[in-house]
């Protein structure tokens, strides 16, 4: 339905080196799993294992988010948005992505349900394939000062200007395959 690419659209901004993001779970560019689906829909509402390459020297901390701008809302749809993390993880396991799933001290924002966890893709019937952007940012600061009810854009727009590195691993979901 929709092809826009955002995190195209910020590198033209600012280009930002390479990290490589991958999933045990599921190809880049191939269907999420079941379990990363919404429970509405038959699925877990867990967040696929993840992990990823070493960050560039001065690293900080990490951030790790998934959206579906393909979503029919104007804006997307944000899933999950952790920021953080520790500057040494390179893997998450599977599960619900709350905080108390991660590394002390990471932060989980509201997504659009408003919850603090991962919700799982349920994309509405006739809007098409819909891409969900997982993505990882190296932080060249050791935590972002953001409010705890931001929202997943507000830490969109702090990670930009500390990304060191980005990770990109984009998964889809088809409204017809459930």
């Amino acid at each position: 339905m929709f092809s826009y690419n955002p995190y195209a659209a910020l590198a033209e901004l600012r280009p930002i080196a390479p990290l490589e993001l991958t999933s045990p779970d599921f190809e880049a560019g191939g269907r999420l799993p079941l379990s990363a689906w919404s429970t509405s829909r038959g699925g877990d509402d867990l967040a696929p294992r993840l992990q990823w390459s070493d960050p560039p020297a001065g690293t900080k901390s990490l951030a790790l988010s998934c959206f579906d701008p393909d979503a029919p809302t104007g804006s997307g749809y944000w899933h999950w948005a952790v920021f953080d993390l520790p500057a040494g993880l390179r893997a998450l396991d599977a599960g619900d992505g709350s905080t108390d799933a991660l590394p002390d001290g990471a932060r989980v924002l509201p997504n659009e349900e408003r919850l603090r966890r991962f919700i799982g893709a349920a994309p509405p019937a006739g809007t098409g394939v819909h891409r969900y952007f997982f993505v990882i940012d190296a932080l060249d600061v050791p935590a972002l000062e953001i409010d705890a009810d931001a929202t997943p854009a507000v830490l969109g727009f702090n990670r930009h200007f500390h990304a060191l590195a980005r990770g990109i691993l984009v998964g889809t979901a088809d409204p017809t395959e459930r």
